[in-house]
């Protein structure tokens, strides 16, 4: 149980770091980025070994792997749109 949570939190740790870096803008707090992936992970692998029972660690941490990415995309912002907006009329396009 202790090296499921403890490769859970690196798991979610790592999924925090890489994706603050593949979409630095994209988050509203790094900080609240790295703090979510590991605890995410671990509910993820509690929630797992919880339902699987022990002796199954490669289930338990991809478990923990796919609740925390879960829950970091929840966090992702959408990116900024740069199309032009459109006009009730058609042809024509309003300026901002």
């Amino acid at each position: 149980m202790v090296w499921e949570a403890l490769g859970s939190v690196i798991v979610g740790l790592a999924i925090a770091v890489a994706a603050t870096r593949w979409l630095p803008g994209r988050f509203p707090s790094p900080r609240l980025a790295l703090a979510t992936g590991p605890v995410a992970s671990l509910f993820g692998a509690l929630l797992a070994h919880s339902i699987l029972g022990p002796d199954h660690f490669v289930q338990v941490v991809l478990a923990a792997l796919g609740v925390g990415v879960a829950l970091l995309s929840l966090l992702v912002r959408p990116a900024r749109c740069r199309l032009p907006r459109r006009s009730a009329v058609p042809g024509r396009t309003l300026r901002v």
